[in-house]
């Protein structure tokens, strides 16, 4: 593992990302970012559908920052469900990336910051099965919605929106969450790096990821690892590879 400063931790980030589109051309995908924060034990809040604040100032600046550089940036519904989020950038000048939220169900409330902030309006991915009529009704908010087909599971099947993603000229793309998103992403090896903001904090609540494998040698393990303490919290960085068999 390598010990950066933050600034050197964050340009390198940002240099990485300088490739981004060249990957969208290669793989037809974006470039995917898996970042979130989480206690020193592993959670990511203390109960479900709960909003827990765990960054520090210094590391969600930084996360800002990782905002401003990626073109679009997906959460689940329960994570719109639980905080609301703007998904924007604040403190910091950069634009705001592109929301995008993962709602099988439609579930977005027509209240939501992303539909009544004035910042980009949202696409919202959801399944062929989804109601219309709930539809129409978050089209006239200036939501954009997209149907795609559904994974074993019942939920958006990841593969076919990040290649509509791709065809619509998103180059990068970060995921923040919750944690059924961050495990569907990475069972899928959608993963392309990894960025975790930890706080010395332990919460004994919800974990950021539910079981991968009852596999060991099918587990993700994350190469290249770089670090960078940000006030009280550290950012690790690091690529995930996977095994083949």
């Amino acid at each position: 593992m390598t010990v950066l400063s933050p600034d050197g931790f964050l340009s390198d980030i940002r240099s990485g990302l300088e490739r981004a589109e060249e990957h969208r051309r290669q793989r037809g995908r974006p470039f995917c970012t898996l970042s979130y924060a989480q206690s020193i034990d592993g959670c990511i809040t203390c109960n479900p559908m709960s909003r827990m604040a765990l960054s520090g100032q210094e590391s969600m600046i930084a996360t800002y920052h990782l905002r401003a550089w990626h073109d679009a940036i997906l959460v689940g519904i329960r994570t719109v469900l639980a905080d609301n989020p703007g998904l924007t950038v604040h403190r910091i000048a950069g634009q705001n990336p592109q929301p995008v939220v993962l709602d099988s169900k439609l579930r977005t409330p027509l209240e939501s910051k992303l539909l009544n902030d004035g910042a980009r309006r949202p696409w919202i991915a959801t399944t062929q099965k989804a109601e219309p009529s709930r539809q129409g009704s978050l089209e006239e908010r200036g939501a954009h919605v997209l149907r795609f087909p559904t994974n074993e599971y019942g939920w958006v099947a990841l593969e076919p929106l990040l290649d509509e993603m791709g065809r619509m000229g998103i180059n990068s793309l970060m995921v923040e969450g919750g944690g059924r998103v961050l495990t569907s992403f990475m069972r899928a090896h959608l993963v392309d790096q990894v960025i975790i903001t930890v706080a010395p904090l332990i919460v004994g609540g919800v974990r950021a990821f539910h079981r991968m494998s009852m596999d060991p040698a099918l587990l993700p393990r994350l190469y290249e690892v770089r670090y960078a303490n940000f006030g009280q919290d550290l950012m690790v960085w690091g690529v995930p590879f996977w095994e083949e068999r």
